[in-house]
C-alpha cells in the first residue's frame, strides 16, 4: 500500500496520580527526520522511542511529544518529606542559636524547599515498559492515518494518469496524418520558393522536417512511464522517490511533445499534460 508522510496520532495512559501523554505529528521530508519534545523526568525514554520510530517509518519529518501530567482521575496526596523537614528544623535551630535576630522560616519557604513535597509519581523504571507499549500503539495509529492518506493520494494520481492515457490515445492516431500533412505543405512551399530545386533535394528536406516533428517516440515513452506509475502504485511500499523520478521523466516527454508539435491541437494536449503532471508532482511529494 502507498503511505503518505502526513499523519497525526495521540494517546494518553492513566497511571494513578499521573498520566502519560504521547503525540506524534508527521509531515513530508526527503529523509526520516525525528524531533523529540520530552519532559525532563522522561528524557531517558528518547533512545527507545527513536529506535521504535526508526524501525517503523521510512521517511518524513516526525515530531514526538511525551509529557507527564497530573491525572484528573485520581486525587494526589500532599505529603511532606519528614526526614528533610527534621533536618531543616535542626538547621534553623542552630542558626537561631548563633543569630538570635534571624527571622524564622515561613510555611511558604518550607513548602518551597527543594524536595520538601514528596512526589507520588511512579519511578521512570516503572513507567518505561508502559511508555514503550504506549509508543507502539501510537505508531500503529500514525501508520494507519498515513495509510489512509496514501490511499487518497494514490487515487488522485491514478485519476491524473487515466486522463493522460486518454490524451495519449487522442494524440497517437493523429501523428501519421500530421506528419504527412506537413510534409506536403513543406514540399509545396519549397517548390514555390525555389523552382530550380530538384525533387531529390526537396524529398531530403521534407524527410528531415518530418523527423523533427514526429512525436511518436515521445508518445510511446509517455505511455511507458504511465504504465510504470500505475505499477508502482499497485505494488505499494516506499514509492515516493521512484514516483518523483517518473514525474520528471513525464514532464521531460511532455515538454518535448510541446516543442516538436506542428499541430495546435497536439500543443494543447501537451499543455494539459504538463498541468496534470504538476498536480501529480505535488501529490507525490507527500508519499513516503
Amino acid at each position: 500500500m502507498i503511505h503518505s508522510m502526513t499523519g497525526f496520532a495521540v494517546h494518553t495512559r492513566e497511571l494513578g496520580p499521573v498520566s502519560l501523554h504521547l503525540e506524534l505529528r508527521s509531515v513530508n521530508s526527503r529523509y526520516l527526520d525525528l524531533a523529540f519534545r520530552i519532559t525532563d523526568e522522561l528524557r531517558q525514554a528518547e533512545p527507545a522511542l527513536r529506535e521504535l520510530l526508526s524501525a517503523r517509518l521510512g521517511r518524513g519529518k516526525v515530531e514526538c511529544r511525551l509529557n507527564l501530567h497530573g491525572s484528573d482521575a485520581a486525587a494526589r496526596s500532599l505529603a511532606l518529606n519528614a526526614g528533610l523537614l527534621a533536618q531543616l528544623q535542626e538547621a534553623e535551630r542552630t542558626v537561631r542559636e548563633r543569630l538570635p535576630a534571624a527571622a524564622p522560616l515561613s510555611v511558604g519557604e518550607v513548602l518551597r524547599w527543594p524536595g520538601m513535597l514528596a512526589d507520588d509519581s511512579p519511578a521512570f523504571e516503572q513507567m518505561q515498559p508502559l511508555i514503550v507499549e504506549l509508543a507502539r500503539a501510537v505508531i500503529d495509529d500514525l501508520l494507519a492515518t498515513r495509510r489512509r492518506e496514501g490511499d487518497k493520494l494514490a487515487a488522485t494520481i491514478s485519476e491524473r494518469t487515466a486522463r493522460m492515457r486518454a490524451l495519449v490515445a487522442e494524440v497517437a492516431p493523429r501523428i501519421p496524418a500530421i506528419v504527412v500533412e506537413h510534409q506536403d505543405r513543406l514540399a509545396t512551399r519549397l517548390r514555390d520558393a525555389a523552382a530550380s530545386l530538384d525533387e531529390d533535394r526537396i524529398r531530403q528536406e521534407v524527410a528531415l522536417f518530418a523527423q523533427r516533428i514526429d512525436v511518436a517516440e515521445e508518445v510511446s515513452r509517455l505511455s511507458t512511464h504511465l504504465d510504470e506509475v500505475d505499477r508502482i502504485l499497485k505494488a505499494g511500499g516506499a514509492a515516493g522517490k521512484r514516483l518523483d523520478f517518473l514525474m520528471q521523466e513525464l514532464n521531460r516527454e511532455a515538454n518535448t511533445l510541446a516543442s516538436k508539435s506542428a499541430a495546435t491541437d497536439v500543443s494543447g494536449v501537451a499543455m494539459e499534460m504538463k498541468v496534470l503532471i504538476e498536480q501529480m508532482r505535488e501529490q507525490v511529494q507527500n508519499i513516503e
